[in-house]
């Protein structure tokens, strides 16, 4: 069966953490940061699970310090971790070509900040020929218009708006899925 070109695919996925940092989160509202964390490790826990390439970005580490630990506990060993002062994830040193050489077309984008790096990620990567996916109860900017604005002009540009539970069930595919059980328990 062919499915919609649109719908993710986890053997053709990549998922893109961008700049979940510690002293970034802390700017960002309590509740927001906190769902943009807990809606990136569902994420990661199944990128893992099934074997889908994880990319993470940090902005300006020295300043704004390391990525989240409960997430760098989650990483993958694979997982490529890449240092950059450019908002665009693919500014960061060997990021586009560490991206190009996974052979895969779908992005899963989540981080921070939704209307600076998210969104400049998202534009240049679709640019490039990616269907980039924003998981947008996994994204936040320390202003709720802020991102609402990020979030309408990346659809306006044809840049495919998601959610995390709606990523890992594509991702699945079926409930006959022999990682169904484990991924779903992630929900509750």
């Amino acid at each position: 069966m062919s499915s919609h070109p649109n719908l993710l695919d986890a053997n053709h996925s990549v998922l893109l953490l961008v700049d979940i940092q510690t002293r970034l989160s802390a700017a960002m509202a309590a509740e927001d940061a906190g769902e943009m964390a807990l809606h990136s490790e569902r994420l990661l826990t199944a990128a893992s699970l099934l074997e889908v390439p994880v990319l993470l970005t940090e902005q300006y580490p020295q300043g704004l310090g390391p990525t989240q630990a409960n997430l760098l506990e989650l990483l993958p060993a694979a997982a490529q971790v890449f240092a950059k002062t450019g908002f665009s994830c693919c500014a960061a040193e060997g990021f586009c070509a560490a991206l190009a050489a996974l052979g895969r077309k779908q992005i899963v984008l989540a981080g921070q900040e939704s209307h600076v790096c998210v969104l400049q990620t998202a534009l240049e990567l679709q640019h490039l020929g990616y269907r980039v996916h924003v998981v947008a109860d996994a994204v936040c900017s320390r202003r709720a218009e802020h991102k609402a604005l990020a979030l309408q002009r990346m659809q306006q540009q044809g840049i495919t708006l998601s959610c995390h539970e709606s990523v890992l069930f594509e991702w699945l595919r079926d409930a006959k899925h022999e990682r169904f059980k484990t991924i779903s328990s992630l929900l509750r």
